[in-house]
């Protein structure tokens, strides 16, 4: 049941021009998509960079000066370029209208311009690189941002405009789910990935600001020598702190919230189950997206606040675990006495859980006064936060990209080479970053060039780095291996069929790639996640309906 070719989004209108100025929310997600998988490779490159710097004490490859706008880039690029717009922007705009069973998003020309305010905030980042690079770590903290002879305007001026890019497609999300719901779908009937997005959203557009706000005020201090964060100028460095963290503890569920509404869809249907607790899951989305604003202190109780803040935060920063826990163990309880298949999706759904876990328990002992003190500014805290971020967001990003891809490109990938990526990019991951954690617990600085002064009292620290770098040549490797071969599926890939999966989900009920206006007549909306009323048609190469299931 693949669609014709004149009867799908890809083949509606041809041309440069058709796709430049389209208002297709699917053609939107697809240039996002590629734009943001660009960015990616662009920052994963400056992480091979600074791995092969590290592989042994002294000068590898680079001078100092030169590693520090390594890493800087490395961190910016990767955050704003791809963790927080990955799955909203691409997969996001690409599914949730289809999910809703609607033509479009709420404001398509709002949805256009928020991808060409992405091209001109990823423009100055590029411009950056060219002109000078940057050099004040991705949070461009002060006093490094308002001293450095580096390219600070143009860095924060680009993340300015990004900002305004994730407001734009958070207010879109959020008046799609609540004007374009078909009749039957009421919230306890919206899919899991939606609750997630929604969430996401209001994050976006109430926490953003802060951040953009911030960022101006970094310029304006640049230029006209007004003291604001600057000490040297009667400034506050540790209200910049308190600025910068207010935006991004809450982006940190910008990262991971969209994902884990991926691994929901994804469990259900590899699992053959309905989801367990569809609304505890639910409901803690939004419980992480309000409980992200009140914990931002925990990232400063090195900075000299009061020990009474540190206290209330350290308590919040564990309350805030409970909504993610109930996901996970709603996950686990899912999967109990499921009909599991392994495909590739499910593959990087159970790389998710595993890595997310780790980091989330880590992040324990960041959240806990007594250890946070030891651990500040280690390498503990980089392989915590990659266990997440990477091994969260990235993990979840790629099963939520191999579940769909199907469906956005009506071509299916090889499922051999999927299982080997998959496993590639577990082992590469756990390889570089695992070791951190015990470089950081025996004291070893995170953003150091060198550590060859340090290997007298501690020898361990050279093995540790070379499994590092190590595993991140490994990870590098499978992913290229995963982009080659889904690459390879457009040209040779056998055609998708309307459902492979057998999902129940509204975008199932299309063809596969859908049709420019996603349904000819309204979809059937029914309990997303009854997967049981689909059955496997060898006829039809897919999953159907079974007979009598409404």
């Amino acid at each position: 049941m693949s669609a014709a070719p004149e009867d799908n989004y890809l083949t509606h209108a041809r041309g440069f021009r058709s796709w430049a100025l389209t208002l297709d929310h699917k053609r939107i997600g697809v240039m996002y998509l590629i734009s943001i998988v660009a960015s990616f490779f662009l920052g994963g490159l400056f992480a091979e960079l600074v791995r092969t710097e590290l592989i042994s004490p002294g000068r590898t490859i680079m001078g100092k000066d030169m590693y520090n706008q390594v890493f800087t880039l490395h961190g910016a690029v990767m955050v704003f370029l791809f963790i927080i717009p990955g799955i909203p922007a691409a997969l996001g705009n690409f599914i949730l209208p289809i999910m809703l069973g609607a033509k479009d998003v709420a404001f398509p020309r709002l949805n256009l311009a928020s991808y060409y305010l992405w091209i001109l905030g990823a423009v100055f980042f590029v411009c950056v690189l060219a002109f000078g690079g940057l050099d004040t770590g991705w949070t461009f903290y002060t006093p490094y941002s308002t001293s450095t002879d580096t390219r600070v305007i143009l860095a924060v001026t680009g993340a300015f405009i990004l900002g305004f890019s994730s407001i734009f497609t958070g207010i879109n999300f959020i008046a799609t789910i609540h004007m374009l719901r078909p009749p039957g779908m009421t919230w306890f009937r919206l899919p899991l990935f939606l609750w997630s997005l929604y969430a996401t959203a209001l994050i976006q557009v109430l926490a953003t600001p802060v951040l953009g706000i911030t960022l101006f005020l970094v310029g304006v201090e640049r230029l006209l020598g007004l003291g604001i964060f600057d000490p040297k100028l009667g400034g506050d460095p540790v209200l910049f702190q308190h600025f910068f963290w207010f935006y991004s503890h809450p982006a940190v569920y910008i990262m991971i919230l969209p994902g884990m509404g991926i691994i929901s869809e994804v469990i259900s249907v590899f699992s053959r189950k309905h989801i367990f607790g569809y609304k505890f899951i639910a409901v803690s989305s939004i419980a992480i997206a309000l409980l992200g604003f009140l914990v931002w202190g925990h990232h400063m109780f090195t900075s000299g606040q009061s020990k009474l803040a540190s206290v209330i935060f350290s308590a919040l920063t564990f309350s805030v675990s409970i909504p993610s826990a109930i996901k996970v163990f709603n996950w686990l309880a899912t999967m109990y006495k499921g009909s599991i298949a392994l495909f590739t999706p499910m593959l990087y759904a159970l790389t998710f859980i595993f890595l997310f876990g780790i980091g989330g328990l880590t992040g324990l002992f960041l959240g806990a006064l007594a250890t946070d003190v030891h651990l500040h500014d280690t390498y503990f805290i980089v392989a915590h936060f990659h266990y997440v971020m990477v091994g969260g967001t990235l993990s979840a990003f790629l099963a939520g990209l191999h579940y769909w891809w199907p469906k956005i490109t009506g071509r299916m990938y090889s499922e051999f080479w999927g299982r080997i990526g998959a496993l590639l990019v577990f082992v590469g991951f756990n390889l570089t970053f695992f070791p951190q954690f015990a470089l950081g617990s025996r004291g070893m600085p995170r953003r150091y060039y060198d550590y060859g002064a340090m290997l007298e009292e501690h020898p361990e620290f050279y093995g540790y780095h070379f499994l590092s770098t190590l595993g991140s040549y490994m990870l590098g490797i499978a992913l290229v291996v995963v982009m080659v071969y889904l690459i390879a599926s457009l040209f040779n890939g056998r055609r998708a069929v309307a459902n492979p999966w057998g999902g129940a989900t509204l975008e199932w009920q299309c063809s596969s790639p859908p049709p420019h206006d996603n349904f000819p007549l309204q979809p059937r909306v029914g309990d997303p996640y009854a997967v049981r009323d689909f059955q496997f048609d060898a006829a039809v190469g897919g999953y159907v309906r079974k007979t009598g299931h409404a």
